[in-house]
């Protein structure tokens, strides 16, 4: 298991999305720049739906231009998981079109203690990695 680092800032973004979200599921992207995340960008979930999410792919062109303008890169799609536990679904697996990026999942099945989880998705086998929070 690979060690990445999501700062603290971050993860509080995004667990605050996932929370003002619920009981639907959010997505988003992260952008990096030279190993360092540097943007958070919050995505609408078209699916408006508390078991799946698929990103608006108008924001996903808005996103993927605004990273390409500033030098970044994809890093990272998150989404939540507002009822069961960070663990890719078998529709997550199947649907991350992305191997390059590491796949953040928000887990609300108890809500106050939040909990956030790495994987990397490579035809169809799921690798998680260990995530630091700082």
């Amino acid at each position: 298991m690979k060690k990445l680092v999501l700062p603290s800032t971050f993860a509080d973004e995004i667990i605050a999305h996932a929370k003002e979200g619920a009981p639907l599921e959010v997505c988003g992207i992260l952008a990096t720049k030279d190993g360092q995340i540097t943007q958070v960008y919050r995505a609408y979930n078209i699916a408006q739906s508390p078991v799946t999410y698929t990103m608006d792919p108008k924001d996903q062109l808005r996103i993927f231009k605004d990273m390409e303008e500033r030098g970044w890169e994809l890093w990272g799609i998150y989404h939540s998981h507002p009822a069961t536990e960070a663990q890719p679904s078998a529709t997550d697996i199947r649907m991350a079109y992305y191997p390059e990026a590491y796949y953040l999942i928000i887990s609300l099945a108890r809500p106050e203690k939040a909990l956030v989880r790495a994987f990397r998705i490579l035809g169809g086998q799921v690798l998680e990695e260990k995530l630091m929070i700082e």
